[in-house]
């Protein structure tokens, strides 16, 4: 079963999608948003049945106490955007220091300033889907 993960930002979504075992993540892209949730929507769907993805895992920014903030409740607004657009079934994962991680691994690579700003979203969304891929092997 294929999974698509999205780490829905501001001006980005990061995406990546699983492998056809479930097993290790692939960053696939990062889709610029629009300013209309409705069209970043209708995008999505598109890559959905592109992958063939039964599954989404949309990455929850949380406080590091647990809470939701701002940016939280936005990526829980587009969920509910996007759970009334498509069938598949939606899990909200918990996101915390993906981006960090992310750029923590750029910043090893060596890769400079301008490109970790075009692949940071999609690293960190392989990051958010390998931890979901882990917890269900763990399980």
């Amino acid at each position: 079963m294929r999974i698509l993960c999205l780490d829905v930002g501001d001006k980005y979504i990061g995406m990546a999608v699983s492998d056809a075992l479930g097993l290790t993540a692939q960053g696939i892209g990062v889709l610029k948003r629009k300013n209309d949730a409705e069209c970043d929507v209708n995008e999505i769907i598109k890559i959905v049945q592109k992958y063939n993805a039964e599954k989404i895992i949309v990455g929850l920014p949380k406080n590091m106490n647990g809470s939701l903030g701002p940016q939280g409740k936005k990526v829980l607004e587009f969920v509910d955007i996007l759970r009334r657009k498509i069938e598949v079934p939606i899990i909200e994962w918990d996101e915390r220091l993906s981006t960090k991680a992310a750029e923590k691994i750029l910043l090893e690579g060596n890769v400079s300033r301008k490109k970790r700003k075009k692949v940071i979203d999609k690293v960190a969304a392989v990051f958010i889907l390998q931890s979901y891929l882990d917890y269900l092997k763990s399980e």
